[in-house]
């Protein structure tokens, strides 16, 4: 049940993620579930070192923390898309 929570949670990050970042990304669902995963596992690394805590808690902390860690993931994203593109 974990799992799934950890992958709607992910897929709420990348849509916000998605909406905040300006210009047009072009993905669909599945890789904005990617972004949002992996932004939430960056979040999570980041969280536990900084205060040692559990890696995988849920928490409203973790939940911004998600949506930020998409945000930066997305922003790298569109960097390397950028500079392979020209």
């Amino acid at each position: 049940m974990s799992i799934i929570i950890f992958l709607i949670i992910g897929l709420i990050a990348g849509f916000i993620a998605r909406a905040v970042v300006p210009g047009t990304q072009s993905m669909g669902i599945v890789p904005t579930l990617i972004l949002g995963v992996v932004g939430s596992l960056l979040a999570g690394a980041v969280g536990s070192l900084i205060n040692g805590g559990d890696f995988f808690a849920i928490n409203p902390a973790g939940i911004i923390g998600s949506i930020i860690g998409a945000i930066v993931v997305l922003l790298i994203y569109i960097a390397v898309r950028r500079r392979t593109a020209a």
